[in-house]
């Protein structure tokens, strides 16, 4: 989308050790465990994450059972840190982890700056470099401990574009840029790559929302520089294409999910089978964002651009949302995709106001808006249906 206190308990431990201690001088025997109080059980832990890979159009586990990603986008690491108020918006603990989990989600997609993650100059050293790392490295753990597969994406990121559709002049990544660039892109994804490899149950989105088209009035040409970058028209600076970006992940020996969205702010897939970027694992799904705003907002264009999409590739909607702070929309596009067995993350679990744009909660709780409530509902009605991991 364009956008307690424990000394009280170490007093009570002391003073039952030197209880335990003085009774025992006077020849009681005492088990200084049982003076304490009982420790609260702890939670049962949530089943991990499949490591998923790409079996014809389906997502499958390691077992060959189908998984659809079913869940939420967590916004926020994209522009906190470039605006220097931190680098997440609202809490990211373990209690805000576990309310999306609440919602039945299996997914948490977590966008990106790509300055903030390679830490350059013009980034706060706060919110920058190992700090940036570590925060996002800690909130990737967080949801894989919940049981939920984590989708870490490069949503802002530099190069100056000032023509139609233009986001912002700045060159920084502070805002959405037609189309990643050549010179911090290859370098960020080859340290994301390497940060996750051994993960595998982290998957990698390349690139938010792609408009090479708005720069351009050819539609082939739009589509040559989403796959091969370089010098593009309507675009000053050099680009990264979306082939360079899966070079620069398998480069690194990862073998994790690629998503990859299409161009018009990844709302349109038409030719992405055309332009598919070469990927030697075969690992790599096609990516589309929608709203009710979005120019492929019909079934009528979804039967058309997508269908022949999700036939051949897992399809994975990265943003489904609508700015009307109601879900009748989404309803309708969650439908179109359960039926093609397709998958969709909600947009987003933040608490703005979802009459001005889409926003999931009201509160960290999980307390949905009127658009919130649509999704939460469902995923719960999915998951009492049946379980999102299924068997041909």
């Amino acid at each position: 989308m364009r956008h307690p206190s424990h000394s009280r308990k170490r007093r009570k431990r002391r003073f039952a050790v030197l209880a335990g201690a003085l009774l025992a001088a006077v020849g009681l025997a005492v088990s200084v465990p049982s003076l304490l109080p009982a420790a609260d059980a702890a939670p049962a832990a949530a089943a991990a994450p499949p490591a998923l890979h790409v079996e014809g159009n389906k997502l499958v586990d390691a077992d060959g059972a189908n998984h659809r990603l079913l869940g939420v986008n967590r916004s926020g690491g994209e522009y906190m840190c470039v605006q220097g108020h931190g680098i997440f918006d609202g809490p990211v603990d373990d209690a805000s982890v576990q309310a999306i989990a609440d919602w039945k989600a299996n997914t948490v997609r977590i966008p990106l700056n790509e300055e903030c993650w390679l830490g350059t100059d013009n980034i706060e050293p706060a919110y920058a470099g190992a700090n940036y790392r570590s925060a996002v490295e800690e909130l990737v753990q967080r949801v894989l401990d919940h049981g939920m597969t984590p989708v870490v994406e490069m949503h802002w990121s530099y190069g100056q574009y000032t023509g139609n559709s233009s986001g912002c002049s700045d060159v920084h990544a502070s805002c959405q840029k037609p189309m990643p660039d050549a010179r911090y892109a290859p370098d960020f994804w080859s340290s994301v790559a390497s940060t996750f490899k051994g993960r595998p149950e982290v998957a990698l989105d390349l690139f938010n929302e792609p408009y090479p088209d708005r720069a351009t009035s050819n539609t082939a040409d739009a589509w040559a520089c989403w796959k091969d970058g370089g010098t593009c028209p309507g675009i000053d600076y050099e680009v990264a294409g979306m082939q360079d970006l899966v070079d620069a992940v398998r480069d690194t020996g990862a073998e994790n999910l690629i998503l990859a969205g299409g161009i018009a702010y990844s709302n349109d897939v038409s030719q992405w089978l055309t332009y598919k970027p070469d990927d030697p694992t075969g690992n790599l799904a096609a990516a589309w964002h929608v709203y009710n705003f979005n120019t492929c907002a019909s079934k009528a264009c979804w039967d058309s651009q997508l269908a022949p999409v999700a036939a051949e590739v897992p399809l994975v909607a990265g943003e489904i949302g609508e700015n009307d702070c109601s879900h009748g929309f989404i309803d309708t596009v969650m439908a179109w995709l359960d039926e093609h067995d397709a998958s969709y993350l909600g947009w987003t679990w933040n608490t703005w106001d979802c009459s001005s744009g889409p926003a999931l909660i009201s509160d960290y709780t999980g307390t949905p808006t009127g658009f919130g409530a649509g999704l939460r509902d469902h995923l719960g009605a999915l998951a009492t249906a049946r379980p999102t991991a299924t068997t041909d």
